[in-house]
């Protein structure tokens, strides 16, 4: 709207949603470039890979993409060279990493954390790895537990349950970010302390999260779509980097499930929910 477009009067966005289930994602891909939209906006890496398998020519826009170069979306951030362009989480695989050190700041006694993860998403295992070199400065044990789907989630949660581990670290992806409620709300009944990629988990009661602010990305995702409109080719516009990182933390939660978080860490929290 900022951008003057207005749906149903000089725009129109046809959706498609894969409900968690990467599998699904080739054929929605396949249906929107049969129906020859102008643009295809793709949220996440394995979208992407999608959208750029189901054609060549329509231009593709990335909101929240791990690494296009690696994953064969671009040539280069700076001349991207194909029909892909937008906004890359690249180079921030040291994320991960940085929300063990947070959490662990908010919880100096902690010696063991469970990391939710999803491998069959591309980006995890970049993130995974800075989490394992982070783990080892800090002299913490990680366990990894996978989900690759919905229905692996209670098996998670029992392995974490049953093995008590006392605090939980979850990976960035779209799998456990369309199940935050089922996660938060197992992280809330153990009392475990907890860390989440994204500020809409703390939205959800969740205890804390640092992350990329996902709502500037889309933000700017819109200026491409923009571009690319007015005749912009996505070859020529330089893939674009994270200006926005933030830290929020839930007190309310904090208190709900009797934590204490180190006073340091709220002092540099960039919202605080009371």
């Amino acid at each position: 709207r900022e951008l003057g477009y207005i749906e149903g009067q000089n725009i129109l966005i046809e959706y498609r949603w894969a409900d968690g289930r990467f599998e699904r994602l080739p054929a929605l891909a396949a249906e929107l470039a049969r129906s020859k939209v102008d643009v295809i906006v793709a949220q996440n890496t394995v979208a992407a890979v999608a959208a750029k398998n189901a054609t060549s020519t329509i231009p593709i826009i990335l909101v929240t993409v791990g690494d296009p170069v690696g994953s064969g979306l671009a040539a280069s951030l700076a001349r991207p060279g194909g029909n892909v362009t937008g906004l890359s989480l690249f180079p921030t695989p040291a994320i991960s990493g940085k929300q063990l050190e947070l959490l662990k700041e908010a919880f100096p006694t902690l010696r063991q954390v469970a990391v939710l993860a999803n491998p069959a998403n591309p980006p995890t295992a970049d993130l995974l790895t800075e989490t394992e070199r982070a783990a080892r400065s800090l002299g913490l044990q990680l366990r990894v537990v996978e989900v690759r789907e919905p229905k692996d989630f209670d098996g998670a949660f029992a392995t974490i349950k049953n093995d008590g581990l006392p605090a939980l670290l979850v990976i960035a992806d779209p799998l456990v970010n369309e199940n935050r409620g089922r996660i938060v709300g197992f992280a809330a009944a153990n009392r475990l302390p907890a860390i989440y990629p994204y500020r809409t988990f703390v939205d959800a009661e969740g205890l804390m999260s640092y992350g990329v602010d996902n709502s500037d990305l889309s933000r700017r995702a819109a200026t491409y779509v923009d571009r690319i409109l007015k005749g912009a080719k996505p070859a020529e516009l330089p893939i674009e980097q994270p200006a926005k990182f933030e830290l929020v933390v839930n007190l309310r939660t904090a208190k709900a499930l009797a934590l204490t978080i180190a006073p340091s860490l709220l002092l540099r929290a960039d919202h605080v929910v009371e």
